[in-house]
């Protein structure tokens, strides 16, 4: 089914997860879109801009909607019972279904974190990865935000109740245009985080979390400390020069970390640029690829 313009919507059984994603382009090489982790969050909403322009570059892109968000499975069974690596674990679970022999990566946010763990785990799988604004990776290096969490965006997130207005407060506060926070987004995203089950799959997800950081063999896997900066697939980072969610500060700090990985800054782009920026950040991404 067509989801949007110029791309279009599909459901696998992922190792018994019922597994939603957007897509386009039928031939060319292969990219897995990794989205962010806020409420709402799904392939489509955060890669809206992206799909279409990679497939018209000639590649097949997915964007499938990561365990705990859009409309993928929320039955107790498919609940992200161990934080990030059971969204990790879901997208390689994604990828082995589609019998993707080998990959692109492209993550943002959260879906940074999950992009870079993958090819982590996976490195004969994946050809080359491109980050976009991350706060996970950041913390999985041992940075801390560098304003405590003391900004309007992070607050946004904290103080997020499932609804409506709440959702919009938070998109605003994620998106440099206020104009691509559009009312269809905001309730297409209102609608997915309060999906029976979305609600209890976010607690597990946050009750690993507390234990991760409380138990160093948790954290140990969890963390990126020793393995990204030894990292051998080739990778690109960008960071939104606006970003109000994960300050620039934080990619500045991390850049430090990652001498394999070069970084760029993004004028007039906050945390999701490639929704701020996406002419310019769609070629980066095509150009970093071929």
């Amino acid at each position: 089914m067509k989801l949007g313009d110029g791309y279009y919507d599909g459901w696998v059984l992922a190792n018994g997860v019922r597994t939603h994603y957007a897509w386009a382009g039928t031939e060319g090489p292969a990219i897995i879109l990794c989205h962010g982790g806020g409420p709402g969050s799904s392939g489509e909403a955060g890669w809206r801009f992206m799909l279409p322009a990679l497939a018209k570059a000639g590649f097949r892109v997915f964007a499938p909607d990561q365990i705990s968000m859009g409309l993928t499975d929320a039955r107790p069974h498919a609940w992200p019972m161990l934080g990030h690596q059971s969204l990790v674990d879901h997208v390689r679970d994604f990828i082995d279904t589609l019998c993707l022999d080998d990959v692109y990566m492209v993550g943002n946010s959260q879906g940074a974190y999950v992009a870079a763990k993958y090819a982590i785990d996976h490195p004969e799988k994946v050809r080359k990865c491109f980050f976009i604004g991350s706060a996970t990776i950041a913390m999985s290096m041992g940075l801390p935000r560098p304003d405590g969490g003391n900004n309007a965006a992070f607050q946004a997130l904290l103080k997020y109740d499932f609804s409506e207005d709440a959702m919009r407060k938070f998109l605003v506060a994620i998106i440099n245009d206020p104009s691509k926070a559009s009312d269809n987004l905001v309730r297409s995203r209102h609608e997915a985080a309060n999906r029976p089950g979305i609600r209890e799959s976010l607690q597990a997800f946050h009750a690993y979390q507390e234990r991760m950081r409380n138990d160093p063999k948790l954290w140990d896997r969890f963390s990126l400390i020793d393995s990204l900066p030894k990292l051998k697939v080739p990778s690109k980072f960008i960071w939104g020069v606006e970003d109000k969610f994960a300050p620039v500060q934080m990619g500045r700090e991390l850049e430090k970390l990652l001498p394999n990985i070069p970084f760029e800054y993004i004028a007039g782009a906050g945390h999701q640029c490639q929704t701020d920026q996406p002419d310019l950040v769609n070629n980066m991404v095509i150009d970093f690829f071929r």
